[in-house]
């Protein structure tokens, strides 16, 4: 088990397949041993409340700009952050992220305009980008590639 810490950065819940892809990765990393916690916005909560309702793919879910500010502080971090983000605003929260944490970070970049907003990216980050946002098959499979990865 290896006791470390992640983060998964949940913005805003417009894009079908990011409650999903959160609770799949919440759940994988927490069975192999991870400290998982796992942040979002107000209404990216309450859809993994109601989806998770019971706690079971989510142990530990918390306020985004709280936990944002807890590292700041110096009150908390992170050995490894995965951003969701289909828009700036995702992005501008995973480049704090960047600029306050000596995360490993992994900006995961989703939605029609996932490659453009990609583009953009200006921090240091390992990227998975997928233009998916209903069916998450594809990026649940590079999601998988990159646990093999951090699993190790």
């Amino acid at each position: 088990m290896t006791g470390e810490k992640v983060l998964l950065m949940m913005g805003c819940p417009e894009v079908p397949i990011q409650t999903s892809i959160v609770l799949y990765l919440s759940h994988k990393l927490a069975n192999s041993g991870f400290d998982v916690t796992v942040a979002g916005t107000g209404a990216a909560n309450k859809l993994l409340r109601v989806s998770d309702s019971d706690s079971y793919y989510v142990k530990k879910l918390v306020n985004l700009d709280k936990t944002l500010e807890g590292v700041i502080e110096k009150k908390t971090d992170f050995d490894i952050c995965f951003a969701f983000m289909h828009n700036d605003a995702g992005m501008t929260y995973a480049a704090t992220m960047s600029a306050i944490s000596g995360a490993k970070l992994y900006s995961v970049v989703f939605g029609r305009n996932a490659d453009s907003l990609a583009e953009t990216i200006e921090f240091d980050c390992e990227k998975i980008v997928s233009k998916v946002a209903h069916n998450p098959g594809q990026l649940k499979n590079m999601l998988d590639k990159v646990l093999e990865e951090v699993v190790r």
